[in-house]
């Protein structure tokens, strides 16, 4: 089974979620046999970003570590699981908000358009909009 990097690439619906990882130099511990869950926004979720936003992350690479990061838990948390709680303790060291109602689950303002995509080394949770740390703003 692919690892998460390779999953994304394939989807073929991520490809300014891979560029940015790349970019970022986060790929390898995104390839790494620990357990992760992302939150992955798709194409289209960066796509409602401002215009011009995601060239200037590109440049901005702290800042695009960041936001990321903020997308990344770690250990490997199902759609079940996440249903339980309230939030979430990101890689990045803030909290994501999780709230499920009516079979929809939201992480922070984002919702969940296809949950628990398995990879080798976790699992991916592909939302509709791009997650912004507190200590962030664009």
């Amino acid at each position: 089974m692919p690892d998460i990097v390779d999953t994304a690439m394939t989807a073929g619906t991520f490809t300014t979620l891979v560029t940015a990882v790349t970019v970022a130099g986060l790929a390898d511990t995104l390839k790494s046999p620990g357990q992760f869950t992302v939150f992955a926004p798709s194409d289209d979720a960066f796509a409602k970003l401002p215009s011009g936003t995601v060239e200037s992350l590109l440049q901005d690479i702290l800042t695009l570590r960041k936001i990321l990061e903020y997308h990344v838990v770690s250990g490997k948390v199902t759609a079940a699981d996440v249903t339980k709680l309230n939030k979430a303790t990101t890689v990045e060291g803030s909290d994501v908000k999780i709230s499920a109602a009516n079979g929809t689950v939201k992480i922070n303002d984002a919702t969940v358009v296809m949950p628990d995509v398995e990879t080798d080394n976790g699992l991916i949770h592909v939302i509709d909009s791009v997650l912004l740390p507190p200590s962030v703003s664009l």
